[in-house]
């Protein structure tokens, strides 16, 4: 079975930390004695993505470099320096200019600022990196664990945001939407062109690859349409009361769970076990015509294979929100490649779990870490991805 897709990492979990096993329980340390004291003036670093007129419109839009976690004022009333940026590429960029002296670097997932080895050896003076969202794969985590870099993100505060677009993805598809509105656009009406490639997801079998907080939350969100059966596969199980509670089979060879999707669903972490994990061999083994919705991690899923199995029908539909590369070049065969009926694209930019009530939530938990690390307090177990002895969670595969 493959590493590092379980439902046990239960900051994407069920469970509560009251319930989490005592393996999990017992990974999780706290910060070193407070008697270490950081220094004010420490400069912060964060880059976010550009909002233009839209976030001068609506304060709201909290992940914009415009509104800037709403922390500004908060940070520079007790002395400290705050960069924010949203230009990260390439070594004359903010970010790379200023990751050399920082201590604190903030980045979201939407637009993220790629945190290389190479990077990580040119921040001599870098403490921790706090990403606004869920999901630290732009950080190279083995790099930051050698050079004792803690990780921390804003665990479960877009997984609801997430699963709902997921749905609305999987209905995308499954009903033939975008090519409907497109035609409407056009000013024509030729009902059966939409019709022939429209199906009910009543009577579908629908699959998650990973079951923690948002496949979970997918598989609840889809026991209202009547589903012929639901299935994950997770290289541990749900918990019992779990699986029953939304009537989920566990299928435990990966080649075996798509063969009998007729929809599938990626919502598991990328690390070193799940990238690459949708290739063109195991596209093979999808059902023929099957839709795929990703909104977990772009490289999750092999470009090219994905754009040839849509082209040649194999798959009948794919859609998401993550690109392998953020943000993705105005050339990527993702933004334009159709199903032998000139459909079956619903790519939309990464904005899933930037919703204004996933930022209200992400900004407030970023500005929790952020004060419990300058006053050298605790951090909540369950945000912890790397902490001062290494990793702290299961979630970017089984660490030693």
């Amino acid at each position: 079975m493959l590493a590092g897709i379980s439902s046990t990492y239960l900051r994407r979990g069920l469970l509560s930390s009251a319930t989490r096993s005592p393996r999990l329980l017992s990974s999780t340390r706290l910060a070193p004695s407070l008697s270490q004291n950081y220094a004010a003036g420490m400069k912060i670093l964060a880059v976010l993505y550009k909002g233009g007129e839209a976030a001068k419109q609506e304060p709201r839009l909290l992940g914009t470099v415009e509104n800037q976690l709403g922390i500004r004022p908060w940070l520079e009333s007790r002395g400290h320096e705050y960069i924010v940026t949203d230009d990260k590429e390439g070594p004359n960029s903010v970010f790379q200019k200023h990751i050399v002296d920082a201590e604190v670097l903030i980045t979201t997932p939407f637009h993220p600022a790629y945190v290389t080895r190479d990077i990580i050896e040119k921040a001599k003076n870098l403490k921790i990196c706090i990403t606004a969202g869920v999901g630290s794969d732009h950080v190279d985590l083995n790099a930051a664990v050698e050079k004792h870099i803690q990780v921390l993100e804003v665990s479960g505060s877009n997984v609801v945001s997430v699963a709902e677009h997921v749905i609305m993805s999987i209905l995308l598809l499954v009903r033939n939407f975008v090519p409907a509105h497109e035609m409407i656009e056009r000013g024509d009406w030729q009902v059966s062109d939409i019709a022939r490639a429209a199906y009910d997801l009543e009577g579908k079998v629908v699959g998650t690859i990973g079951a923690g907080r948002i496949g979970y939350r997918v598989l609840q969100r889809l026991v209202p349409f009547n589903c012929k059966e639901l299935l994950y596969y997770d290289y541990n199980p749900l918990p019992e009361e779990a699986a029953k509670a939304v009537g989920v089979r566990r299928v435990d060879d990966l080649k075996d769970f798509v063969s009998q999707c007729d929809v599938i669903t990626v919502n598991c972490p990328l690390h070193e076990g799940t990238r690459g994990l949708v290739n063109a061999d195991l596209l093979k083994h999808f059902k023929k015509g099957a839709w795929l919705v990703n909104t977990a991690r772009g490289a999750i899923c092999d470009k090219d294979a994905v754009a040839e199995a849509l082209k040649s029908g194999q798959l009948f539909g794919y859609s998401g929100d993550v690109w392998n590369v953020q943000p993705a070049p105005k050339d990527h065969i993702w933004r334009t490649m159709k199903n032998p009926l000139g459909g079956g694209n619903g790519m939309v930019p990464h904005y899933s779990g930037t919703t204004l009530d996933a930022q209200q939530r992400y900004a407030a938990g970023t500005k929790s870490i952020l004060e419990n690390y300058l006053e050298n307090k605790p951090q909540e177990p369950q945000n912890i991805i790397i902490g001062h002895h290494g990793y702290e969670t299961k979630a970017y595969g089984l660490r030693k």
